[in-house]
């Protein structure tokens, strides 16, 4: 007796090889995502409202681990200092070593270097009106430190608080520890940088790795389920077919 025999499996073989691959690169892009998430971003709840309404009193925030060397103006940074109290806060980069802010001008606005500064972030105080600060100062910054204000002007405890100390209220640059980059509750997203500074000298900083952070964790999860459904809906679906195509499909033997 002769045999021609015909087998299944090419494809479903060829099938499985790439759902494995898939979840195999899916799991390096989804746990190598969160471990260069975690190398680079610190989380933080935070404490008080002196950052409404761009950081609302609980928010949870990611912020990149970064030098106070390369902090520019604009930037919403977190920062440890003894003298403000030795605690990690929040506040608003206003200016840098060197400049000198001051406030207010006719239009209740901020200036740096003599430049007013578009501040659309800041929280309206009472009767509708939005001024950079409630009381008037003029500071010239000691180089190698950071001026720092909160987007509520009107409660923060900031730099202005703390005028009248050696530094005339800027804290060092080797006090920030990161800076904020995203929301991630209330779900607010990324952070925006102010363009009203980015016509001074230095501009601002470049948004910070969120975006292709997040895109390498959903395509590794993606691919994960992916890979791992291949096989339950291929099953699924040779169980639909007509009985007689099933047949055809299986191994033949005949004389």
């Amino acid at each position: 007796m002769s045999g021609n025999i015909r087998t299944q499996g090419g494809h479903g073989r060829l099938g499985s090889v790439l759902s494995g691959l898939a979840v195999a690169v899916g799991c390096v892009l989804f746990l190598g995502g969160f471990v260069w998430g975690a190398v680079l971003y610190q989380p933080y709840s935070v404490p008080t409202d002196s950052m409404t309404p761009t950081l609302d009193v609980g928010s949870k925030i990611l912020a990149q681990r970064v030098d106070g060397d390369e902090v520019r103006r604009g930037d919403v940074v977190v920062f440890t200092d003894p003298l403000w109290g030795g605690a990690p806060m929040v506040k608003r980069v206003a200016a840098v070593g060197g400049d000198t802010i001051a406030c207010c001008d006719r239009d209740g606005r901020l200036t740096v270097n003599g430049t007013p500064v578009h501040e659309p972030y800041l929280r309206p105080g009472p009767g509708g009106r939005t001024v950079a600060s409630g009381q008037d100062f003029s500071v010239t910054v000691p180089e190698g430190n950071l001026f720092l204000l909160g987007d509520d002007r009107y409660t923060s405890l900031d730099s202005r608080t703390h005028l009248d100390e050696a530094g005339r209220g800027s804290v060092p640059r080797s006090t920030v520890v990161a800076r904020v980059d995203a929301v991630v509750w209330p779900a607010k997203g990324l952070l925006d940088r102010p363009t009203g500074f980015a016509g001074l000298p230095g501009g601002i900083s470049e948004p910070g790795p969120v975006r292709p952070l997040l895109t390498t964790i959903a395509a590794g999860g993606l691919l994960v389920l992916a890979g791992g459904a291949y096989g339950p809906v291929a099953r699924f679906l040779a169980k639909r077919r007509p009985a007689g195509r099933r047949a055809g499909e299986r191994e033949k033997v005949g004389s």
